[in-house]
């Protein structure tokens, strides 16, 4: 069976069409469909238990799916060979390694498994580990091996690089190294796909972005467009003279302000009290997201409830 089809740069890194995976009658991933451009980093996001980690595996080749479509570099990740495989970086979101060599001598051995590898100082110092090169990894601290954890994961040149959650355990100082790093692998061509639970993080490094949850795609897009335009919309908040608060979105934020604190001297009353403009970051839009995917769920799950009931009394009626 032929796996694999010639790529031309316009084709998708990342192609997946209508995809699911069942576990028995649980369907962790329920019909999702989308395409990762090359040298983009996409970034996948979603609560625990939304089936992020599940479609991660499927593309990485490590979990079979249910049904769909799924190309990889060109390769069905099923059938995906040592050579697609040495194509790809993988940065896991936890890998336990805590072995007795040191953290050089690890990255060596990594790096003979690849065709073209980087040298090894140079991704000993890409992730800050210069004075480590000479420790054991069981030797160094949870951050210290999550930095080793990268490093594996670049060591090959990947052509395409997965970040599962890599900065946990991270300081500000090594997260925002980390971002250059990143900034420096895309502007070799890199293409990333980043799932994090750091709203901040997604927004500083992707292009483009899927948001999932119940195994399902509820929103993609560019970053600064997830959630549409409305979900973006500026809120002006304050409190009137009588301590009364109160809230408007609007797309012009400044000209309300102008006019709330000209009102307020009109009247011959104070400044508005704890007067600010939000301007909704993608954390807020995502939370918006989730949170109405939510209760769209529960109201369906309930009139679905009902709608058994009643006809459960209906039955009752007839018989």
């Amino acid at each position: 069976m032929k796996t694999t089809t010639p790529a031309s740069s316009s084709d998708p890194v990342v192609r997946v069409r209508d995809l699911h995976k069942s576990y028995g009658a649980f369907e962790a991933v329920a019909g999702i469909s989308f395409d990762i451009r090359p040298g983009e980093t996409f970034a996948l996001l979603g609560p625990n238990g939304a089936g992020k980690s599940t479609v991660i595996e499927i593309l990485e080749g490590y979990r079979d799916r249910t049904s769909g479509e799924v190309s990889v570099l060109g390769t069905d990740p099923q059938h995906g060979g040592l050579d697609w495989k040495a194509r790809l970086g993988i940065v896991l979101q936890s890998t336990g390694e805590s072995g007795n060599v040191t953290v050089a001598e690890q990255l060596a051995h990594f790096a003979s498994l690849y065709p073209k590898p980087r040298r090894v100082a140079e991704v000993i110092t890409a992730v800050g580990l210069e004075d480590k090169a000479k420790t054991r990894i069981s030797r160094l601290s949870g951050g210290q091996r999550r930095r080793v954890d990268v490093a594996l994961g670049i060591i090959g040149r990947p052509e395409l690089l997965f970040l599962d959650e890599p900065t946990t355990g991270f300081d500000p100082e090594a997260r925002h190294q980390f971002w250059d790093l990143v900034r420096s692998l895309k502007a070799e061509g890199t293409t990333i796909l980043l799932t994090t639970h750091y709203l901040d993080e997604a927004a500083q490094l992707g292009d483009r972005a899927g948001v999932i949850t119940g195994g399902r795609l509820i929103d993609i897009g560019a970053i600064n467009e997830i959630g549409g335009a409305e979900a973006r919309v500026p809120l002006v908040r304050w409190r009137d003279a009588a301590g009364q608060a109160h809230e408007i979105r609007t797309d012009q934020p400044g000209r309300v302000v102008a006019e709330i604190v000209a009102a307020g001297g009109a009247a011959g009353g104070a400044e508005p009290a704890e007067l600010e403009v939000i301007r909704p970051s993608l954390e807020d839009v995502y939370l918006g997201l989730v949170r109405e995917n939510r209760a769209e769920t529960t109201a369906a799950a309930s009139a679905g409830s009902a709608s058994a009931f009643a006809s459960d009394d209906s039955t009752e009626v007839l018989a």
